[in-house]
């Protein structure tokens, strides 16, 4: 079994070579996926892809022309805020992050970025642990969003909240519920 340093390195530089094309098909193969799943639910707690991430922003258009409540991740003082899709700046670690108010609320469906996820549905995020203090407190349904290079075998730390969901290009990966 591998440690997470390991996979987390080695899944950036395959994320990396993860060459235009195959990468531009594997997101519109996500978005379908994504869609037929998770439509249905009204509020969304999604991040704001960049770089090589899997791409989230039709995903999001799609929500908001749908008339759904999506909300996108700030990071303040060291922890993560869902807050209403609108105006945006460049946040610490160059992602554009929303203005306004922190909601404070439930919300049905969050997605997830990843580095990396194993059989049994722990991922491996950028090592800040913003996303497993976020979802410690909630209810939301946890979907990771990624690509199918991107399952590994890894040992999961007492920490790590698990996803329910892994969606990539193949399909929707389902992990039994987390007690």
């Amino acid at each position: 079994m591998n440690d997470k340093k390991s996979v987390r390195q080695k899944l950036k530089i395959k994320r990396r070579y993860f060459t235009e094309y195959r990468r531009k098909v594997a997101d519109e193969e996500n978005f379908f996926n994504f869609m037929n799943a998770y439509s249905g639910y009204g509020s969304f707690f999604i991040y704001n892809s960049f770089s090589d991430e899997a791409d989230t922003k039709k995903i999001i258009k799609e929500l908001l022309n749908a008339g759904k409540r999506v909300y996108l991740p700030r990071i303040e003082n060291g922890k993560m805020f869902a807050v209403p899709y609108g105006k945006t700046f460049t946040g610490a670690f160059g992602i554009e992050e929303p203005v306004g108010q922190p909601f404070d609320g439930e919300i049905e469906v969050t997605v997830i970025p990843l580095l990396a996820v194993n059989g049994r549905g722990f991922r491996i995020g950028y090592g800040k642990g913003f996303y497993d203090a976020y979802l410690k407190n909630t209810k939301t349904i946890k979907v990771g969003l990624g690509y199918s290079f991107q399952l590994e075998d890894f040992k999961e730390d007492e920490w790590d909240v698990p996803i329910d969901t892994f969606v990539c290009e193949k399909g929707i990966y389902n992990y039994e519920i987390h007690a």
